[in-house]
């Protein structure tokens, strides 16, 4: 499981908000170079195909994250922002945040007021756009002259944590985790000899109304479409579901209720392979439900508590298991 750590690490330090995912896929093209051919679309997607033929399936993981879009500047030298993707206002308060800007990187902070000086004891959330970013300057003038401006943007502080030997803990395992799940797969796929033309595609802009695969649905009609993203953790609408039983087969979102015979085809495979396998339904979406119109669509996922936050957690065996289901897959199909 080392190489999963480490991989992770990598991927998940990376900052990338939707629209804006071109270090992480510099990263990723680093990786997958040594192994495959790949071609990058004028979306922004990053493809590898394998296989020659017939579109068998593509398999997706998206490479964007949440984060701030930074909008304009203040007077008095902080900085406003509109949120990117599906953040939680009770997450922004009291933070530090990496400022991206076109040079590097600047540290940030969103503040909070004391309790001390809290004289009316309030302790409502305080929406976003009641919220600035801190980057110690002064000014107006001070900030630009710091490198930054507005359509720069800002993701928390990343923190990579392993707790127990186990599970990692990190900002943005959602998708990165899938990153990682495709390029392994990959690795182990590209000297077989494969029934059919498979896509593997690292996409752009899902957070934001999964653009990135709309544009593959215009030019790919696979047989079957599945979308390795997370599956939301854990309560009563998740059911049995939990870390560290196995990858899951996302079934039903708010995006779509995948395809049904599909999803008996994998947990077939899945137990054929002994591969653990949980079913779930949760909330959210995911890029295979863009490709309902054409072809058999599944979500593939491992469960992840706290899903987006700045403590996203998985458990290692579970991404394994997800990985090896992968390949089963395409070997099956």
């Amino acid at each position: 499981m080392e190489h999963l750590t480490k991989e992770l690490k990598e991927i998940t330090q990376i900052p990338g908000i939707s629209g804006y995912e071109e270090k992480v896929r510099e990263k990723l093209i680093e990786w997958i170079e040594p192994f495959a051919d790949y071609k990058v679309d004028r979306i922004g997607n990053l493809i590898v195909e394998l296989g020659e033929g017939k579109e068998k399936a593509v398999f997706m993981a998206h490479i964007d994250e949440i984060g701030l879009l930074i909008t304009g500047i203040t007077n008095n030298g902080k900085l406003k922002f509109r949120k990117i993707g599906g953040i939680d206002d009770r997450l922004l308060i009291g933070r530090h945040v990496d400022v991206i800007t076109e040079n590097g990187k600047l540290d940030g902070i969103i503040g909070v007021t004391p309790v001390h000086l809290n004289l009316e004891r309030k302790f409502d959330t305080i929406p976003w756009h009641a919220l600035e970013i801190d980057i110690g300057a002064e000014s107006k003038e001070e900030a630009l002259s710091l490198g930054v401006k507005p359509l720069d943007y800002a993701v928390f502080k990343k923190h990579f944590a392993v707790l127990n030997k186990r599970y990692v803990a990190t900002r943005s395992l959602d998708d990165r985790f899938g990153a990682v799940a495709l390029f392994e797969a990959i690795k182990d796929l590209v000297d077989h000899d494969l029934n059919g033309k498979f896509i593997f595609a690292f996409t752009v802009q899902e957070e934001i109304g999964l653009k990135g695969a709309k544009f593959l649905a215009e030019h790919y009609s696979p047989e079957f479409a599945f979308a390795i993203d997370s599956f939301a953790c854990c309560s009563f609408l998740t059911g049995d579901v939990k870390l560290g039983s196995g990858a899951v087969v996302r079934a039903v979102d708010n995006s779509a209720v995948y395809t049904r015979k599909l999803a008996k085809r994998v947990v077939g495979i899945a137990e054929k392979n002994g591969i653990p396998l949980q079913i779930g339904v949760t909330g959210g979406g995911t890029d295979a439900s863009v490709f309902q119109h054409k072809s058999e669509v599944l979500a593939l996922s491992v469960p992840i508590k706290y899903l987006h936050s700045e403590v996203e957690m998985l458990h290692l065996d579970d991404l394994d298991a997800l990985i090896k289901l992968i390949e089963a897959i395409v070997f099956e199909l």
